[in-house]
């Protein structure tokens, strides 16, 4: 297995930004600029997609990708859970949370494993994209009614729960660039490309260089986090992401989409899920599934994963 993607700038920066944290610099990404880059990154990997969608026109393949993009997000969280439950001695309430984070995605990552993949020459089809924002949210429906099977009082309707998913900042951010795109095409894309191509790169080294600091320094924080629970931090993905790369190439994708297939079912949300289940589960501990997801498993796909899944998916392609 070729390691040569974490000699990438964009990896580096997450290391730095980690490093920095471990050794308790006071650097640090002002939140409004953070956001800032998250908006734009977002808006560009949407945008993107859409526009190579309608350069490639709707087929039998992206609706197979799609339809196991939903399949996975709804299954994966039952194995979790049951792991959670008895090799992480979790409760269920608890549990339920942590696994709901297992079955969604992770945008940044999926967004660092598209540079990766396109500067190794394997670039994944533009409708994965639609396929992450599928992906966002059964996982959240699964969690919740796996933690609150049996549970009397407080939690939410199932249509309050399912809004507040759909309208999720993120969602509606990916999806609406998406079909902004989809609309537009590479002739109405054309004009506002510079800005959506010639700075992506640099703003994703800036992103990760944050993002490194904030889980290194959760990971500092975690109260909660046994060795049990953050070895399942590391399984999980390895396992998902396995299991995402033998889906992508049964249903016959190119090992670039392949490779994506497996970075998106590896990844844990850190962004969508926690702030659902903040809202709908705020008995569940915030410090356990964001140490999971946030500075276990994102620091593992980002440094070992996206390689790991690149590598697999061409051996699964060919």
């Amino acid at each position: 297995m070729s390691f040569d993607a974490l000699l990438s700038p964009v990896i580096l920066f997450f290391v730095l930004g980690a490093a920095a944290a471990f050794a308790r610099s006071d650097l640090s990404v002002p939140e409004a600029i953070a956001k800032s880059m998250s908006l734009y990154l977002m808006a560009a990997i949407g945008l993107k997609g859409g526009v190579e969608v309608n350069a490639s026109g709707f087929t039998m393949q992206m609706l197979a990708a799609a339809l196991a993009g939903l399949a996975l997000s709804f299954l994966l969280p039952l194995p979790a859970f049951i792991a959670l439950r008895r090799f992480g001695k979790l409760d269920a309430i608890n549990a339920g949370a942590v696994a709901a984070h297992y079955g969604s995605v992770s945008v940044i990552t999926f967004v660092t494993g598209v540079e990766v993949l396109g500067a190794r020459g394997m670039p994944p089809a533009g409708y994965m994209v639609a396929v992450l924002a599928l992906m966002e949210t059964p996982s959240i429906i699964v969690g919740l009614w796996l933690a609150l099977r049996g549970w009397v009082g407080g939690q939410k309707s199932a249509g309050d729960l399912l809004r507040e998913t759909l309208l999720n900042g993120s969602v509606v951010l990916l999806v609406g660039s998406f079909v902004i795109g989809l609309i537009a095409g590479k002739q109405g894309f054309a004009p506002i490309a510079p800005f959506f191509e010639a700075g992506f790169r640099g703003v994703l080294c800036l992103f990760l260089l944050d993002m490194g600091l904030i889980a290194a320094r959760r990971l500092r924080q975690a109260r909660s986090l046994t060795g049990r629970v953050a070895l399942l931090a590391i399984i999980f993905p390895i396992l998902n992401g396995a299991i995402g790369v033998a889906v992508g190439g049964a249903i016959g994708l190119d090992a670039g989409s392949v490779a994506a297939f497996g970075i998106l079912a590896g990844s844990a949300s850190y962004i969508a899920v926690p702030a659902a289940m903040r809202l709908a589960l705020p008995q569940a501990d915030p410090g356990l599934y964001l140490a999971m997801s946030l500075a276990v498993t994102f620091p593992f796909n980002i440094t070992v994963g996206i390689p790991f899944f690149t590598w697999l998916a061409v051996r699964v392609a060919a």
